[in-house]
């Protein structure tokens, strides 16, 4: 199932945030530290509204919260790293060591199924990130795409009385989406968006990894989780039906030469492949032969004497430089091409220059170069690094805000954390009506961060969460999902 390495430093913030270890049995301030170990007192009176808030609260699974409140306290020891104890007639205390169990016991191997509505959390679909991937399964109709689904077949298992998917997808809940029986084994339909997802099947309440599927990484707990890429892009080469072998490479693979053969079909050779959303170089290699794409009239120079196909998956963003009408050449470069500056030439207008660009969502730092010399963007305020390492900035479809209110007289504010390795030049925020703000793009997950005003590191005085750190100043806590 899914591995949850950084849960310990969720309940961490949420105690910090609730401000008492023990008062009365409450969801907000169920936790407290003792003698090495993380320990919940839960009230079996509780109202199913405080049971959702407090299954949401620190992340439990509802096999966990289930057992709890039906008194099957023998299968959460045997099952889970927590230990149960019925403290009192109607209290409950669970607890967990704060150091990881060696080896970690496969408590999936035999569950019982519950009801996740239980947790009343609602299920987001969101992908694993990956740049690429192409699925490979042993039997072709294990996975396939029909009328933009995601279908899933489990042949065999015939005398199964239930089989469940599980994942990424749905969060690993353990009853939300029963399989449907076949005469040949069991199959359901997913409406995926693009991306990466783990998964394993659940029959019979036993746990297991899709054995047609040849991509699958371990799930921590001596297991395997299987890999599925819902696809949104085709490579295809038409004609050179002789050959015998044929890739694809690219900028998304790091031109690996040998890793995304194509299937021959009936016109040519094509393969299915999930791409993250931006812009992306490619080639196809025939018996050993590069070449561009002959259906694609899109290439571009590296500056190095190759000539490339490229394609995007995404919205346009407008780069965009006013003035410099007595320049030769423009050029537009950035951490999304590597810092090329000889691969994206941008084109005059009545203005300025300006060249479209296919980009992803996240945050990107970028400069133009005009005639050889590397500029900022003098129409964009906000920067990162120092010096002559200093960058123009831009988040594309931003997540999360930062914001920072007060300090008028403030010469320069930035944002700090592990979302940018700690840089000391930051991100630049920039001033608004009542103080300071940057939008950014966050991935889900969790952030430690700081502000660093005129060269003070400050907390965010806004968010109650944050954690200790190294210094003893503490660092601000962020969750973004």
């Amino acid at each position: 199932m899914k591995n949850r390495p950084v849960f310990w430093i969720h309940f961490i913030a949420i105690l910090l945030m609730a401000g008492t270890l023990f008062a009365q049995h409450k969801p907000e301030t169920a936790g407290r530290f003792e003698n090495g170990r993380f320990v919940l007192t839960i009230n079996l009176k509780w109202t199913e509204e405080q049971i959702s808030t407090f299954a949401s609260l620190y992340d439990l699974d509802s096999l966990l919260i289930k057992a709890i409140f039906e008194g099957k306290f023998k299968h959460i020891s045997d099952c889970t790293y927590w230990t149960s104890t019925l403290v009192k007639p109607g209290v409950v205390e669970l607890s967990k060591s704060l150091q990881p169990p060696s080896p970690p016991p496969v408590w999936y191997a035999d569950v019982f199924l519950i009801d996740d509505k239980l947790s009343g959390k609602e299920t987001r679909i969101v992908a694993e990130y990956a740049d690429y991937g192409v699925n490979t399964f042993s039997k072709a109709n294990a996975w396939i795409i029909r009328d933009n689904k995601a279908c899933f077949f489990l042949p065999g298992n015939l005398h199964a009385k239930a089989v469940y998917i599980s994942g990424s997808f749905n969060q690993w809940s353990t009853m939300q989406h029963p399989m449907q029986a076949v005469d040949s084994g069991w199959t359901i339909c997913l409406d995926l968006v693009p991306g990466k997802y783990l998964y394993k099947y659940i029959i019979d309440g036993k746990w297991q990894h899709d054995l047609n599927n040849k991509i699958k990484e371990r799930d921590g707990h001596h297991g395997y989780n299987s890999v599925v890429f819902m696809t949104n892009h085709y490579f295809r080469l038409f004609g050179h039906r002789l050959a015998k072998r044929v890739f694809v490479t690219g900028s998304f693979n790091g031109w690996k030469e040998k890793e995304l053969r194509m299937l021959q079909n009936g016109l040519g050779w094509e393969l299915p492949i999930f791409l993250r959303e931006g812009t992306h170089a490619y080639k196809f290699i025939v018996d050993g032969e590069w070449m561009t794409d002959p259906g694609n009239k899109v290439t571009r120079s590296d500056g190095r004497g190759n000539l490339n196909s490229f394609m995007g998956i995404g919205d346009t963003l407008v780069f965009r430089l006013k003035a410099y009408p007595q320049a030769k050449k423009v050029a537009l470069a950035g951490s999304f091409n590597n810092w090329n500056p000889d691969e994206l030439i941008m084109e005059k207008t009545t203005d300025g220059w300006e060249f479209p660009y296919v980009l992803g969502a996240g945050n990107y730092e970028y400069k133009f170069v005009v005639d050889g010399k590397w500029i900022t963007d003098p129409d964009n305020p906000l920067t990162t690094g120092s010096g002559d390492f200093t960058n123009s900035f831009i988040s594309f479809k931003p997540s999360f805000t930062f914001r920072l209110k007060d300090y008028p007289d403030a010469k320069n504010v930035i944002v700090s954390g592990s979302f940018n390795g700690w840089s000391h030049s930051g991100y630049q925020m920039f001033k608004s009506d009542d103080g300071w703000v940057l939008p950014v793009n966050l991935k889900p997950g969790r952030y430690s961060y700081k502000f660093v005003v005129d060269g003070k590191w400050i907390l965010d005085e806004a968010n109650p969460l944050w954690e200790e750190n190294e210094y003893g100043t503490g660092n601000s806590v962020l969750w973004v999902e």
